[in-house]
């Protein structure tokens, strides 16, 4: 069986596109070969900057014969069908066979295919692949179609056995397959040829090319962190940075290079981001101050100097560059020690959203919100709100004008400049916080009410003007924004309502949103919804009590049907309860991933409280382990069969069977046995859910599964006798009833 190499080389291909690209080249090829009848046994793709390899082992010599045969029309059918059946099977009538069938004489189609050597079909595969490849971006060079990343000088492509190499012929505008490349561009550029991939990568590092990107990064990282401990540094780890830098070379060269002494004072982060973003260089700490002292580049090439000029050149231009780092960094902190009030008057004319304001509108928002909310996580409110005021302060400084990525970052040291609490100076950097699953959470009090109002108010904003996500869109990061509260409530413990805050927010954006068209009487009512809220934490009733209040004024305020505010009273409590059950649906991602299944899940949202997520989440924890158990998985059998003879009664009768079960008319032990159950677990189950104790709740449900058992195994319920029956179907109600206190288990399947 031979193997087949493929080397696609070419201009500098960027490092981003690379994985993607070694990725569907094998696709693509594999998925060709296999099409076209070829068997393989593995495959492996292989990138340097220069070009893409594909190496595929034990292929088969050719495709097999193939015979098949097609039924078609009958003899005596019209004779446009005899005619469609020829086209689709690309015969003529005398080449089709006559068969006897069931109903009569049919045409028989045989169609034989010869199977095809190895090498023409490779040779067809990959011209097709290299037409349609999926570059992100490609360029069209010379006078010819084809359309590459970057102009493809070469196409190495062979069929190895064990008698020798055979040039799979393969012609591309002009550009002839063989089986000849080059190494490095400066340190190899010969051409040589190859007859395996064997002789192929051991040919190349001869050349001073590595063909493999682990190895690149394996041997950049083992360099670099070899030589930072030699002077008792280390590296700052970073994975992307060190992927990226492994796709810009064929031959990676370590340097490590001083950072001028000017600069050692600037932040590590900006530092560190200023060296990666320009330069792509690498940060290399004092584990003992935390500073960055050093960094480390990687050139391409061995030089005679051992990179003396290149490091000379490097160091230059990092000069230049953290010259402007440190002139931005000097202006910003002259600022943040003046109070930062210029920054934030700037922001007041920065939009954030066509329909949802300026930057500084949106702090505001937020900062009351976050003063309302602080009190609940256990935070001053005066000093939560004022932590809010600063948090974004940094987004109008010149250094993450510069380095956006830097915001939060840079907002903590100039809060600790301006003269701020170090708690307060914390909400600049952790209120965005997390970004990801593995992100660090907020712990502050302070930090935790500002992440969470800021979020709060991204999701409400967005649910107002109706901007929500579709599909796997999300260009706002929605989806992010509630996972990082879900995670910020449940990884502090918190007992936050939800719904509470989601109505705050939907008004107060409402306000904003109605102050040029709605009657200042409107506007002041709305106002007042806001504080009512705060209080009751129900829409309709913080409604109710501020019709109440105002309806005691010399001008009482009704609010008319049909109006602004009559639509607005009906339309926004559905559009916080679509907000809520977005949360719900972001939280079943969540526990999902921690082995809670998604009909747990609904069953507990179903009941009372599901916008405090930590109860919520503490149910459904309770509930999962109790149906991982024989007792929970054999009384959800009996609260179904319950459940279904109860519901079919009810249809069937047209009444609820929900009162009036009486011991006294039971007539068997079991039956007995399942009323004094009930009893006993009524009462112990109704105290576990007030004390929000679902482990005994769920064991006091588990005490009812053995009667429950009996009485079904020894009680017909649809007896004749009319009394007994409706007695044992509001018996079955109890047991509803019973049950569904802890969750609503008709959401369970199974």
């Amino acid at each position: 069986m031979p193997d087949l190499l493929i080397e696609l080389f070419s201009e500098e291909i960027p490092a981003r596109m690379q994985a993607r690209a070694r990725a569907d080249l094998q696709k693509r090829v594999t998925d060709g070969l296999v099409d076209a009848g070829l068997t393989y046994a593995s495959a492996a793709a292989f990138s340097t900057p220069r070009r893409l390899v594909l190496t595929v082992e034990g292929l088969t010599d050719e495709s097999p014969n193939l015979r098949e045969e097609r039924k078609g029309p009958r003899t005596d059918a019209p004779e446009k069908a005899l005619e469609g059946f020829l086209r689709a099977t690309g015969l003529s009538k005398d080449q089709l066979e006559i068969r006897d069938d069931k109903k009569g004489q049919v045409y028989f189609a045989v169609i034989e295919k010869a199977g095809r050597p190895a090498a023409a079909i490779a040779g067809e595969v990959l011209e097709d692949v290299i037409r349609n490849f999926p570059w992100p971006k490609s360029m069209r060079w010379g006078s010819g179609s084809l359309r590459w990343v970057r102009p493809l000088h070469s196409i190495l492509c062979i069929l190895t056995r064990e008698d020798g190499a055979e040039i799979v012929p393969l012609t591309i505008d002009g550009i002839e397959a063989g089986n000849t490349t080059a190494g490095h561009r400066f340190m190899g550029p010969e051409q040589f040829s190859v007859t395996s991939f064997d002789d192929y990568s051991a040919k190349l590092k001869k050349a001073k090319v590595m063909i493999d990107t682990a190895e690149r990064a394996e041997h950049i990282w083992h360099d670099a962190s070899n030589m930072a401990f030699a002077q008792g540094l280390e590296v700052v780890e970073d994975k992307g940075l060190l992927e990226e830098v492994a796709g810009l070379v064929e031959w990676p060269v370590v340097l490590m290079g001083e950072i001028g002494a000017a600069f050692l004072e600037l932040p590590p982060e900006v530092l560190q981001t200023s060296m990666k973003e320009h330069q792509k260089f690498f940060s290399v700490r004092d584990p003992k101050t935390g500073k960055i002292v050093k960094f480390v580049t990687v050139a391409n090439r061995e030089t005679a100097d051992n990179g003396a000029t290149i490091l000379a050149g490097n160091q230059k231009v990092l000069s230049a560059r953290l010259s402007d780092a440190k002139f931005f960094w000097e202006n910003d902190l002259r600022e943040a020690k003046a109070g930062m009030g210029t920054w934030l008057e700037k922001l007041g004319n920065v939009t954030f959203h066509n329909k949802l304001g300026t930057q500084g509108a949106r702090i505001e928002r937020v900062a009351k919100l976050a003063h309302d909310l602080g009190p609940l996580v256990g935070a001053d409110a005066d000093a939560t709100q004022k932590a809010a005021q600063i948090a974004k302060a940094d987004l109008a400084s010149e250094m993450v004008y510069e380095f956006p990525e830097l915001q939060g970052t840079m907002g903590r040291y100039y809060a600790e400049a301006a003269g701020l609490d170090a708690e307060v100076a914390e909400v600049a950097e952790m209120h965005y916080k997390p970004l990801g699953p593995s992100d660090d959470l907020p712990v502050n009090p302070i930090s935790i009410a500002v992440s969470i109002a800021d979020k709060m108010d991204t999701l409400t904003g967005f649910w107002a003007i109706d901007e929500k996500p579709t599909g796997s869109k999300d260009p706002f990061a929605l989806r992010r924004a509630a996972l990082g509260i879900i995670r910020t409530v449940l990884g502090n413990d918190l007992r936050i309502g939800l719904e509470r805050l989601i109505d705050i927010q939907l008004l107060n954006h409402t306000i904003a949103q109605s102050t040029d068209t709605a009657e200042e009487r409107e506007v002041y009512f709305l106002h007042h919804m806001v504080d009512e809220i705060a209080r009751h934490g129900v829409f309709g009733a913080a409604f109710r009590a501020v019709l109440d209040k105002l309806d005691g004024e010399d001008e009482p305020f009704e609010v008319e049907e049909g109006t602004w505010l009559a639509n607005l009273r009906a339309s926004l409590p559905e559009v916080s309860d679509d907000l809520l059950g977005f949360f719900h649906d972001r939280l079943k991602v969540h526990l999902r991933d921690e082995g809670i299944r998604h009909d747990v899940i609904d069953a507990c949202i179903n009941m009372p409280a599901s916008d405090d997520l930590t109860l919520l989440v503490k149910r459904a924890e309770a509930l999962a382990a109790f149906l991982a158990t024989e007792d929970g998985v054999n009384l959800l059998q009996g609260f179904k069969r319950a459940n279904n003879i109860l519901t079919q009664a009810e249809e069937k009768d047209g009444v609820e069977y929900r009162f009036g079960a009486d011991a006294k008319f039971a007539e068997g032990d079991e039956e007995k046995a399942l009323f004094t159950a009930l009893d006993n677990s009524e009462a112990t189950i109704a105290n576990a859910l007030k004390e929000e104790d679902f482990a005994v709740a769920m064991g006091a449900m588990a005490d009812l599964r053995a009667p429950i058992d009996a009485f079904f195994e020894a009680v017909q319920v649809n007896t004749d006798n009319q009394v007994v029956r409706r007695n044992r179907l509001n018996l079955l109600h109890r047991i509803r009833e019973t049950c569904l206190q802890v969750a609503d288990l008709g959401c369970i399947e199974g």
